[in-house]
């Protein structure tokens, strides 16, 4: 909740009245609820006059924050932490203002504090998942979000972060399980069933994936990244014509889509159209040149355009391909099947 204050103006001018016009309006809202016995709690834990310190300088952060002092706000909280040690409504402010300023690392260190104190607090624990979600730091954001997820069984976002959140960690079942009570929650959302498409696609589930993908395009029509999730679906099932479709119809919305010109030369390649392959593996690469496993395919594709009928391959093309293999060794060095790769460098490269 955020509370009124005064225009900036009248602050600079005035900041004892509006001090005092804060702390009344805390005060009100304090006696109205959980606030009343944190505060009474944190004045008995700290003494009388420490707390009350305590309070002064969390409601004048309050009204700081507000008028969007950050920096003074985060004084004067961590002067009231310092004061008292367990004032959790400081360390989950404190989590609040760290993660708008994007400094990620000290918003989680309060957001622990916080639930630390107050474990049965929703905000900070969904507020903590989404802070290590933010630093990739997964398997933290895991824990914050399942504990959110336990105080609000049908919170709807904190059900998708948990699922995500154990789909990077690669907890599939897990993912699956916190997955599919966002789908019970709401089943109208495409996220969630692109975000169950991807999980049963993990599992090399791709009749489950493909289902869930179709789902999710019934709810959000020409969603390329739905679209390009399908069209992998049916490419490791073998329906190349249908990936092609879809892929060619991502690249007329997005024609500078990398991931769609990538796996549409994989689907030339599989219908032996090489030289669509050809180009199409090209334009990955003039869209992202870093794309290391365009690279590895463009090298395929000048092999297989190079054979001869007396199945030698033409030394022009077999250049290129050795040196497209060798751009995908340097850009990604522990790339899957690395050895294959190598062996086929060398034997092309006799």
């Amino acid at each position: 909740m955020r509370y009124p204050v005064p225009e900036r103006k009248t602050y600079m001018s005035n900041s004892r009245d509006a001090r005092l016009i804060i702390r009344s309006h805390f005060a009100t809202y304090c006696k109205t609820g959980v606030l009343y016995v944190c505060i009474m709690g944190l004045l008995l834990s700290g003494g009388c006059g420490q707390g009350q310190q305590a309070v002064d300088l969390y409601v004048d952060a309050v009204m700081l924050r507000e008028l969007d002092e950050n920096e003074m706000a985060i004084e004067k909280l961590n002067s009231a932490v310092k004061l008292n040690k367990h004032f959790s409504l400081a360390y989950s402010l404190l989590g609040e203002i760290y993660q708008e300023i994007k400094d990620y690392e000290k918003s989680a260190a309060s957001y622990e504090k916080a639930t630390e104190l107050n474990p049965w607090s929703f905000k900070d624990h969904f507020n903590l998942g989404r802070a290590y979600q933010i630093m990739k730091k997964f398997a933290q954001a895991v824990k914050a979000y399942v504990r959110a997820c336990e105080i609000k069984p049908d919170h709807l976002e904190a059900h998708i972060n948990a699922a995500k959140s154990y789909y990077e960690i690669k907890d599939y079942n897990s993912a699956l399980i916190y997955g599919e009570r966002a789908e019970q929650i709401d089943p109208n959302v495409g996220e969630i069933q692109k975000m169950l498409g991807d999980i049963y696609e993990s599992r090399k589930d791709y009749d489950q994936a493909t289902a869930f993908y179709k789902r999710a395009l019934e709810i959000d029509s020409n969603n390329p990244e739905i679209m390009t999730s399908l069209a992998i679906a049916y490419l490791k099932t073998e329906r190349n014509n249908s990936a092609k479709e879809l892929l060619t119809s991502v690249i007329q919305i997005q024609p500078d889509n990398n991931t769609a010109y990538k796996h549409l030369g994989f689907c030339y390649l599989q219908l032996k159209d090489v030289d669509k392959a050809l180009e199409s593996y090209s334009r990955a690469i003039e869209i992202d040149d870093k794309d290391w496993d365009s690279h590895r395919g463009l090298g395929v594709a000048y092999i297989l355009k190079g054979k001869n009928e007396d199945g030698t391959i033409d030394d022009t093309l077999k250049a290129k391909a050795v040196q497209h293999w060798r751009l995908s060794l340097e850009i990604e060095p522990e790339q899957p099947n690395r050895e294959r790769l190598l062996k086929l460098i060398r034997y092309y490269s006799k």
